[in-house]
């Protein structure tokens, strides 16, 4: 596949975002770079929230030398570039001071102080601007922020272990589906979420822990629900609550299932595993895709998006 100049650099600003991955919550995650003469004089990431944006710290690193290409240069940014003042001042003016050539935006913010008007701001100030390079790529770095401000519900992935028969315990009894490894990786998950949550009967039976223990991070908030604590989305919306694991039990993963309350499906299979009888897993439903698919020795892990969001 030909990758052009555009997306090239584009996936360098994707690369830079993720490093924002912790700290810039509740913002986005952004990535910048600056392009002259085919090569990079500056770039930069959204590294916490409350200081300098991407495109911010993007031209502070633009060495001395290399101001004076600013008038020739192209500004690749993974979002577009705010136009509103926060907590710290608007992007784009900063951008049409600065006097770049072109900026290229990977996709459009759908937060409702933006949407749109940084990309009419520059364009009003003469500035050659191309939207949409690598954009699923881009929406898809940030599908929690976009969920959030577009749902106003936290972003929900569904997530359980099961045998290669499709049982998630040994005859109602807990049983070690994961490996070392995939249990590592699910504490990584969880470090990069903001809350989970389990059924009662899971947590009066199992009393699991749900923090982070085998990777470093925050842990998630815990939450526990049942009929008479039901889930509120509002809620959460309104305590910040952007990401939101759901480890069951079977009861609780099938609620969502059936009410369509979901964004990621996390299934690992322990191809290895079999028992003779024990709580079914939950049911997939007909209309999902395959997101990717990782192996590790015996465990499988299969995420699943639902196929019309499928980007």
């Amino acid at each position: 596949m030909i990758v052009t100049e555009d997306e090239r650099w584009m996936r360098r600003c994707i690369q830079l975002a993720k490093n924002g991955r912790q700290n810039a919550k509740p913002n986005p995650m952004v990535g910048a770079v600056i392009v002259a003469g085919g090569r990079i004089i500056g770039e930069g990431f959204h590294v916490r929230c409350g200081e300098g944006h991407a495109e911010v710290n993007a031209f502070a690193s633009v060495g001395t030398e290399d101001e004076a290409l600013l008038k020739e240069a192209t500004m690749y940014v993974s979002l577009e570039p705010c136009s509103h003042y926060g907590k710290t001042p608007p992007c784009a003016d900063l951008i049409v001071r600065k006097g770049v050539r072109r900026v290229v935006v990977g996709c459009v913010d759908e937060f409702a102080e933006v949407q749109g008007r940084g990309i009419r701001r520059l364009q009003e100030a003469g500035i050659d601007v191309t939207v949409g390079v690598l954009e699923a790529e881009c929406k898809a770095l940030n599908r929690r922020f976009f969920t959030f401000h577009r749902l106003h519900r936290p972003y929900i992935i569904l997530k359980w272990a099961q045998t290669v028969n499709g049982f998630i315990d040994d005859h109602g009894q807990p049983l070690q589906i994961s490996s070392d490894f995939t249990q590592m990786l699910s504490h990584k998950l969880r470090a990069e979420e903001d809350a989970i949550l389990v059924g009662r009967v899971t947590d009066e039976r199992e009393h699991p822990q749900l923090t982070v223990r085998h990777w470093r991070g925050p842990s998630p908030r815990r939450l526990v629900v049942d009929h008479l604590h039901p889930l509120n989305l509002e809620s959460l919306h309104a305590h910040g609550v952007q990401s939101l694991i759901v480890e069951g039990g079977a009861k609780t993963l099938q609620s969502f299932l059936d009410d369509g309350l979901w964004d990621e499906l996390r299934v690992e299979t322990n191809l290895a595993l079999t028992v003779s009888d024990g709580t079914p897993a939950p049911q997939l439903p007909a209309a999902i895709a395959v997101d990717h698919r990782e192996q590790y020795g015996d465990n499988i892990i299969v995420s699943y998006k639902k196929r019309n969001e499928l980007s």
